[in-house]
């Protein structure tokens, strides 16, 4: 509809009749900031329609292009069928070209997704993978599960939440992520454990596109850089 109307507006009309297609505050207030931009420009109402509607395209393709899969594990039911934790990890770790994140409060050598792991680092993806640490090094876990995993998967970076400000004193690491390319991230309730993997009810979802892998990339990443997460050395 805004489209339409700017496709016969002159610069010079009032643009009321075009601000009356919104009902909500904030979007008069963004309609208005583009019909001012508008005005400022040298292109025609038509053109300026014309942007619009490309834009309106552009965001439902990339709406489209995005897919959120539920995943389950644990009892099944013949009313919902849906794909296991451990072939969704299996699936986005493989996925991986050039960058992967793992996430986890613990995390055992699982033989299928050690394997995998092992793979993706073979074939020069970068693998980052943070846990929750032991308490002599600033975590919550008896003990320390980083140096086997580390000599499992020697091409891997290790992180950990040693420093914590006293707002988060006896706070874990106890996302369950895991996140390809910033194109897929599975979101899930599951430790990288046995139990997990096959015993434990539990549930995630599964991110194809869209902004979400994007986004927790991003914010992974700019906790290593601020150093609230630090290399795991030996």
């Amino acid at each position: 509809m805004i489209a339409a109307k700017l496709h016969n507006l002159d610069k010079s009309e009032m643009t009321d009749q075009v601000l009356s297609t919104v009902n909500t505050a904030v979007a008069r207030d963004k309609l208005s900031d583009f019909l001012q931009v508008w005005h400022d420009s040298t292109i025609s109402g038509k053109e300026a329609g014309y942007l619009l509607t490309a834009c309106s395209h552009s965001i439902k393709k990339a709406n489209e292009d995005s897919q959120i899969e539920l995943v389950l594990t644990g009892p099944t039911t013949p009313f919902v069928a849906t794909r296991r934790t451990e072939q969704v990890f299996l699936d986005v770790i493989s996925s991986a070209q050039s960058e992967l994140f793992i996430v986890s409060f613990v995390a055992h050598q699982r033989p299928s997704i050690l394997a995998a792991l092992k793979s993706a680092a073979d074939r020069g993806v970068h693998l980052n993978i943070i846990l929750e640490s032991s308490v002599d090094t600033g975590g919550t876990l008896e003990i320390d599960q980083f140096t086997g995993l580390k000599a499992a998967l020697p091409k891997a970076t290790f992180y950990l939440w040693t420093h914590r400000d006293e707002e988060f004193a006896g706070g874990k690491v106890h996302a369950k992520i895991v996140v390809s390319d910033q194109k897929s991230a599975f979101l899930t309730s599951a430790n990288l454990t046995g139990h997990a993997m096959e015993r434990n009810i539990e549930a995630g979802a599964l991110f194809l596109g869209g902004d979400t892998p994007r986004d927790i990339t991003q914010h992974l990443r700019g906790l290593i850089d601020l150093k609230v997460l630090t290399k795991f050395t030996t």
